[in-house]
């Protein structure tokens, strides 16, 4: 009782605004607030080990999304719109393997599972970078290319935070 006193005290000392958490089915599980363990994950240094991989992973993807977005716009003259989610459907799909296989190395769980979280976590990405796309080309007038490489980009800390807490989470 005395050792569970002192960690209350220690965590309330710590950080006193913290909300109360919240208690799982598990009877020694707690599950803090997203903002909570969103300010806890940014100061351990695995974290950020794992967002330089997934930003190698995300690279590659960007050169495949882009690549992919200009040979449809420009070779096979497809409007720009329906050539960004062919874009985006090819590097996930890269995305996916890499960032299970190397950056989370989160084999042990099912892929179709995994897959259908990343899949989530990337389109609701790609709505806020398409959103960003349309933006820069119509509303900006940019050329396509170089408002998809922006609006590409602009997506990635959202999609880290959500394929690391949810997708990939170990």
């Amino acid at each position: 009782m005395r050792e569970e006193a002192s960690s209350t005290l220690e965590f309330a000392a710590v950080a006193p605004e913290l909300p109360a958490p919240v208690k799982e089915h598990h009877a020694h599980t707690i599950k803090l607030p997203f903002h909570i363990r969103v300010r806890a994950g940014v100061r351990k240094p695995h974290n950020w080990l794992q967002f330089v991989r997934f930003g190698a992973v995300g690279a590659t993807g960007y050169v495949v999304n882009l690549a992919v977005f200009a040979f449809c716009v420009h070779v096979l003259q497809i409007d720009y719109r329906v050539s960004a989610v062919i874009a985006w459907v090819v590097s996930v799909l890269n995305n996916f393997w890499f960032n299970r296989h190397w950056t989370f190395r989160a084999k042990q769980a099912h892929p179709m599972g995994q897959g259908i979280r990343f899949f989530a976590v990337s389109l609701v990405t790609f709505g806020f970078s398409y959103l960003v796309l349309i933006g820069l080309v119509e509303g900006a007038g940019m050329t396509k290319v170089l408002a998809q490489a922006i609006a590409v980009a602009a997506g990635t800390p959202l999609n880290f935070v959500g394929q690391k807490l949810w997708s990939f989470k170990v």
